[in-house]
């Protein structure tokens, strides 16, 4: 969440990056400094009666304690006038919280402001880099959802008729190297100092607006009805709570964390050739990795985060490339984001594994996360987050680069998490 004193004093610069967002409501942003006028009135307003109040109060005190003939009639004037003060602070306190909860739904709308590196809105994102061989040993390579069929990995019929479309069953050798994946990256996080948490697949409303995935995204969320409750998106909602309302010291950052979950998204609107075998899922596992910084600090995070991840693609030899999102394509808490996409040789394009974001001190405001720097101020934190990496799409390219005429290899690393070097 954005505060109110950052907007009055760089309402040029909110209105730019929004704009650069494509935000539609530029609005808010007058009527939320409208409404904070208004509230600091009303509040000082409130301040000032209570004063009088407790003015009126030891007043009361000091003629009881000297009490002499007419104190009566004193203490009795002093009292309804302290009746009346009442009354009207609380007709403020009504109007400053009707007033407070106004401008909290209105900057609930605001997403954070873009990195002055991104771009307006455009469709062709910056490629910042791309390596690895985009070829393959057969000339008509399968797409995973035929090698699957070929070779018995995963089953979305199955998906469908125990849940619905957008679910998957994994079997065999298929669930055996969706495994060793999992736990080859957790392996990997962990040698790079990330704290492996294990978590919850369910939040409250709480922690989902902590983050910023409510109300921006709570259509595309599962929610338990009866308990109010939601199923996780992604990982990087219950790990970040784990701070929620925390102050840490300097010397406790950076935080580095890592977590595999299950994550949970209805992707409304979703079809087509999209949504062809593991492309897009309902339910789907990833390992995530979290960075809490100080705010010099969180760019150099950032690139950390940004090397960790390329050396795990290089390591499985996936082709890749590196994307800045425009303005238009950030998520809602997201300051910056990088985009890795591994290419599919079956299916010609490439596919999205990972995003990684700096959300500045966005989040930290609903978190309440902050730290004590090391002359003793009380800051916000920045908070980044990653996956390392998304499962479904790694395996379809996994499948669709490594395949032979009958057979499919398995990249080195892997062999001793799988225990087998091909499938066949």
């Amino acid at each position: 969440m954005l505060q109110t004193s950052f907007i009055r004093k760089n309402k040029i610069k909110v209105l730019l990056g929004l704009e650069k967002r494509n935000f539609k409501k530029l609005h808010l942003i007058n009527e939320i400094l409208i409404l904070d006028e208004k509230k600091k009135t009303a509040q000082n307003v409130f301040n000032k009666i209570l004063e009088k109040e407790n003015l009126i109060s030891k007043k009361i005190g000091r003629i009881l304690i000297s009490y002499n003939d007419g104190s009566q009639v004193k203490v009795k004037d002093l009292k309804e006038k302290s009746f009346f003060l009442k009354k009207e602070r609380n007709k403020i306190h009504i109007k400053l919280e009707k007033i407070s909860k106004i401008l909290e739904n209105k900057l609930n709308q605001i997403p954070n402001i873009p990195d002055e590196e991104v771009k307006k809105d455009s469709e062709i994102h910056d490629v910042l880099c791309q390596e690895g061989e985009i070829n393959c040993s057969i000339i008509n390579p399968l797409p995973h959802w035929e090698l699957s069929k070929k070779f018995c990995l995963f089953d979305s019929n199955l998906g469908t008729k125990i849940c619905g479309s957008g679910f998957i069953v994994y079997m065999g050798k298929g669930a055996k190297l969706q495994r060793s994946l999992i736990q080859y990256f957790l392996d990997q996080n962990i040698q790079a100092s990330y704290q492996e948490y294990s978590l919850p697949y369910i939040i409250n409303e709480k922690s989902g607006y902590a983050t910023g995935q409510i109300p921006d995204k709570e259509n595309q969320m599962y929610l338990i009805e009866k308990d109010n409750f939601y199923l996780i998106p992604t990982g990087e909602v219950p790990i970040m709570n784990c701070y929620r309302d925390r102050i840490l010291t300097d010397l406790d950052l950076p935080i580095k964390a890592t977590t595999y979950t299950s994550c949970f998204r209805r992707e409304a609107g979703s079809y087509g050739s999209k949504v062809r075998g593991l492309n897009r899922l309902h339910q789907f596992e990833k390992v995530e990795i979290i960075q809490i910084t100080t705010p010099d600090s969180s760019f150099f995070s950032l690139n950390e985060m940004i090397l960790h991840v390329k050396n795990i693609l290089k390591s499985l030899n996936l082709p890749f490339r590196i994307v800045r999102l425009n303005g238009p394509d950030l998520g809602f808490s997201s300051a910056i984001t990088y985009d890795f996409e591994v290419y599919s040789m079956a299916q010609k394009k490439w596919l999205e594994v990972s995003s990684i974001s700096n959300c500045t001190n966005f989040q930290s405001k609903r978190l309440h996360l902050r730290y004590k720097n090391i002359t003793g101020n009380i800051e916000l934190c920045h908070t980044l987050n990653g996956s390392a990496l998304a499962l479904p799409r790694i395996m379809a390219a996994l499948l669709e680069n490594n395949q032979t005429e009958n057979k499919i290899n398995i990249p080195k690393v892997l062999v001793p998490y799988t225990k087998f070097d091909h499938i066949k």
